[in-house]
């Protein structure tokens, strides 16, 4: 017999082997064990997740011998029928390659019939994003309404481009990428059942490259498998993945910081002359900069990481560098890649992109080292204040010194201060701001996140995580900064300040423009805003005097409270 490819060997046989997706499978369990089967389902998620699988399995389950069952027995006649295709009752459709009408009005002509050995007549239909208009247009009715004994699964990558009619009709179920965790899990489980040997940390970097899809990772396995000698090592998996290994990074990640501009570009380039692809080192860049991100800000979700294993030297390099240093990295690096995208000289951009970092960080390191020590700026206090106190002692006025004295405290204040929010323009939208506006852009806010991420700006997106809108008007609202660094970034970046506007103005119809501003100086912004807020002259005295308008103050806030005779 052929050899046969380790992802159709090992394909889930029951919903206990359909690896984290856990949200679908106890669904359908309940379903089948309560016989509460709907005559419709829709599969959509990314490629290698489960679909197909999770669709024979239901087919399986539903016509199995012991029916009702939560799981299929794999042992009567029409199970085993199922599983090699043998059983008619179960039709798998490809919609790319029947993607017309005429396919569609054979399927409706034909569900009529009565299923020949099991009790339903399954329907499943791969990629129907595919489908034309006229042929969604078809499915409708028969949709919708099919016999008792026709269910129809209808499985997408894609499924924005499915008519909301067709999604109506159907239970949606939304499989996601699987964990880097549990795809190690289930290539450990089918190498010790194969007798494979293997190096656990390979296992790691090829459940990372396979981004989430069971199937991508098991075929990047089995070519791992056919690589190595006797043992699958983390050298064959770097191999095989193209990916570049986590001490390399480690290693360039250190001469970035420490400004080492040669030492990075020679490490590059013997990178590049292994054979590594200078977009996929890119890449590698940007991730290996967002876990050390995620790990210094948030250590707790480290099971978030997406490329890197947190050893010894990851932890070391974390307490090296500094959160703004890696915001410079993954900007410049993401608008490196961009470039890439429309140039035939990857390597060259990548080349100037390690250059700019290292010359950046070291004029921001040098201008930090001018700022005095804060022992010797305590030591210059105290010789200051024995001075002053002799002057005083002899007779001397001090008044010139004490005037003098404050002035350089208020000016490290200023100096201090890294963002200044633009309070005009938010006590002005405060004064026309309306529930309507702020609701419509909270309301959208997480789809423009979610946009914004489909079109390549995740670094941007790292820097609203903390954000969240406050206020808003007609035609500008107001977004507030847990931290001042991040408002002073985002609101600085061009591309972000320009980007959010067009997103929103997609999502809502209306055009806002953003004013940031960090939470501090917004609570102060607002109480002042609070207080100083005028009542329209003759009302004054009533409003004030009414406990209805008072108890109304209290609980919408006076800027959405309109009181009128």
């Amino acid at each position: 017999m052929a050899y046969q490819a380790l992802y159709r060997v090992w394909r889930p046989q029951e919903f206990a082997d359909v690896v984290g997706q856990q949200h679908v499978t106890r669904t359908l369990q309940n379903a089948l064990l309560q016989e509460k089967i709907s005559h419709a389902y829709l599969f959509s998620g990314p490629r290698g997740t489960g679909k197909t699988s999770a669709a024979k399995i239901l087919a399986k389950a539903v016509n199995c011998e012991h029916a009702p069952v939560g799981e299929p027995c794999n042992e009567c006649t029409i199970c085993k029928g199922i599983t090699d295709g043998s059983i008619p009752d179960v039709i798998e459709l490809d919609a790319a390659s029947n993607n017309g009408v005429d396919e569609i009005r054979d399927i409706r002509d034909k569900v009529k019939y009565a299923p020949n050995e099991g009790r339903y007549k399954v329907y499943i239909v791969d990629e129907v994003h595919m489908l034309t208009t006229g042929a969604f247009n078809a499915l409708l009715k028969t949709l919708e309404e099919p016999p008792k004994h026709v269910i129809f699964i209808l499985a997408t990558t894609e499924p924005h481009k499915i008519p909301l009619t067709i999604i109506s009709r159907c239970q949606r179920f939304d499989f996601k990428r699987i964990t880097s965790h549990d795809i190690t899990g289930r290539m450990m489980h089918i190498a010790s059942e194969s007798g494979v040997e293997y190096d656990e940390k390979a296992m790691h970097i090829i459940a990372r490259a396979a981004e989430g899809g069971m199937r991508d990772a098991l075929s990047l396995f089995d070519q791992a498998i056919s690589f190595s000698g006797e043992k699958v090592t983390v050298e064959d998996a770097l191999t095989v993945t193209g990916s570049i290994g986590q001490d390399q990074l480690t290693a360039l990640m250190q001469k970035l910081n420490e400004h080492d501009v040669a030492g990075s570009l020679d490490l590059i380039h013997r990178l590049l002359e292994d054979g590594k692809d200078p977009v996929r080192l890119t890449e590698d860049l940007i991730m290996y900069s967002r876990d050390l991100l995620l790990y210094k800000t948030a250590p707790g979700l480290e099971d978030s990481m997406e490329r890197v294993l947190s050893d010894e030297a990851f932890k070391e390099m974390a307490e090296q560098i500094q959160p703004e240093q890696l915001y410079q990295y993954i900007e410049g690096l993401n608008k490196t890649q961009q470039e890439m995208k429309l140039s035939n000289h990857a390597r060259t951009h990548l080349e100037v992109a390690v250059v700019k970092l290292c010359h950046v960080e070291r004029t921001a390191t040098a201008s930090a080292a001018d700022i005095p020590d804060l022992q010797q700026l305590i030591s210059r206090v105290q010789q200051l204040e024995g001075e002053l106190k002799r002057l005083r002692e002899n007779g001397v006025q001090a008044a010139p010194a004490e005037a003098q004295q404050p002035a350089a405290p208020k000016k490290a204040a200023r100096s201090n201060t890294m963002y200044k929010a633009q309070a005009g323009r938010i006590v002005e939208v405060l004064r026309n701001a309306t529930k309507n506006d702020i609701s419509q852009i909270k309301g959208r806010w997480g789809d423009m996140l979610e946009s914004m991420n489909r079109q390549q700006l995740r670094s941007l997106t790292a820097l609203l995580n903390e954000a969240e809108p406050v206020a808003a008007s007609q035609d500008a609202f107001v977004l507030k900064f847990k931290y001042e660094i991040h408002c002073k970034m985002a609101m600085e970046n061009n591309k972000l300040t320009d980007t959010m506007p067009s997103i929103l103005q997609e999502l809502t119809g209306s055009y806002y423009s953003v004013i940031g501003v960090p939470e501090d100086q917004w609570l102060e912004i607002r109480e002042d805003f609070i207080q100083n807020q005028d009542m329209p002259e003759g009302e004054d005295a009533e409003a004030k005097e009414d406990p209805l308008i008072e108890e109304a103050r209290k609980l919408v806030g006076p800027d959405l409270l309109d009181i009128q005779d």
